[in-house]
């Protein structure tokens, strides 16, 4: 059995602990935080902080046979970097491509660099979608729909023409010369601009081939995943992140049966295999709920992270229940099937089966 170790307790490293047990891994969760969220789903926890006991990584990673950065803290990324050299395992993760993918000014300079078409900057007129320049999630971003929004701006911020259209996503995993594009996702947004759904799209030759020069380019050596907007107007890269994303890798691995944590560690031992187009299994749902006054309602990732810790509720075939346990119950409803249809059916039985526990639960106290 192979021995994975994640550096990071929240939703990135839920999702990698998700696909490595289903690819039969033990995973160990290091965190700095004496309850991270995701504790009681990982096989074995140790809480440090690796910039002030490295020797402490240093003898975990002669147990391990790899290493996973799932944070986007700086200083610890940058440590990992600093200490790499020193630890017996490799640590899955592109450092170069991180770089230039957490700078939204440094990565819109290499789209053009490369002719990646991508949101035109400053427009002349509102409206603009405004987000801050080191963020690879939805916190910050706004549109703007008048100039007199802009007073005040922080001259930091980024501004863009907002492009109309729906959010898509890609993952690319390369070992440095060779880049597997994965599976083309639909990304379903709230009112925040958060991801709240994640389903599977059809085939999408000019976004995979985007994708793959985005990685060629950047000679990436580890994943990164690709975001953008599906406009009248044709395709506009948004942003890449150049770590292990949340969410899309799930549906990825129900729609297609490929695993990402898999094909990760296959990166930095052997030789990626290239595709042009991935299987077709199932499709999938991958959705977000918040209980509110007896019903579900959608509501975007970063809710997950307000809770005190994040438990499996449910598990059967074609359906899976995570709870993000705090002020209020948030779940993630993993639903599989052969269509969409046998999939929404799958998704509705397990809404019912969340609304009925607790419409029981005041009775059984």
């Amino acid at each position: 059995m192979k021995n994975i170790c994640i550096i990071g307790g929240k939703l990135q490293g839920f999702e990698v602990t998700y696909l490595a047990h289903k690819a039969g891994m033990r995973v160990v969760l290091v965190d700095r935080k004496a309850k991270p969220l995701i504790r009681k789903i990982v096989d074995s926890f140790q809480c440090f902080d690796i910039t002030e006991e490295p020797e402490k990584l240093r003898e975990l990673s002669e147990n391990v046979d790899a290493i996973i950065p799932v944070n986007e803290n700086l200083t610890t990324i940058e440590f990992l970097r600093s200490i790499e050299n020193e630890l017996t395992c490799p640590i899955l993760f592109d450092f170069n491509a991180y770089y230039v993918s957490m700078d939204k000014k440094s990565s819109k300079d290499y789209f053009k660099s490369i002719d990646i078409p991508t949101p035109e900057d400053k427009p002349a007129k509102p409206p603009y979608f405004v987000k801050p320049p080191c963020q690879s999630s939805s916190i910050g971003t706004s549109i703007i729909y008048d100039d007199m929004g802009l007073e005040g701006l922080d001259p930091s911020m980024l501004i863009e023409e907002y492009v109309e259209g729906d959010v898509v996503s890609l993952e690319v995993i390369g070992d440095g010369r060779n880049y597997a594009v994965l599976k083309e996702t639909k990304i379903h947004i709230d009112d925040t601009y958060d991801c709240q759904m994640v389903t599977p799209v059809d085939n999408y030759p000019e976004f995979r081939k985007i994708s793959y020069e985005l990685a060629k380019n950047l000679n990436l050596r580890g994943i990164m995943d690709v975001e953008a907007i599906d406009s009248p107007q044709g395709l506009k890269v948004l942003e890449i992140d150049a770590r292990f994303p949340s969410q899309t890798p799930t549906a990825v691995y129900y729609s297609t049966g490929i695993n990402l944590v898999e094909m990760l560690m296959q990166a930095f031992s052997e030789e990626v295999q290239e595709m042009e187009i991935t299987p077709e299994k199932n499709y999938c749902i991958y959705e977000h709920l918040l209980l509110d006054g007896g019903n579900l309602k959608p509501v975007g990732e970063h809710v997950l992270s307000q809770g005190y810790e994040y438990v499996q509720f449910h598990a059967s075939e074609g359906l899976e229940i995570f709870e993000s346990k705090g002020k209020n119950s948030v779940f993630t409803l993993i639903s599989w099937g052969t269509d969409r249809e046998e999939t929404e059916k799958m998704k509705q039985s397990g809404m019912e089966m969340i609304v009925e526990h607790f419409q029981m639960k005041p009775q059984e106290v």
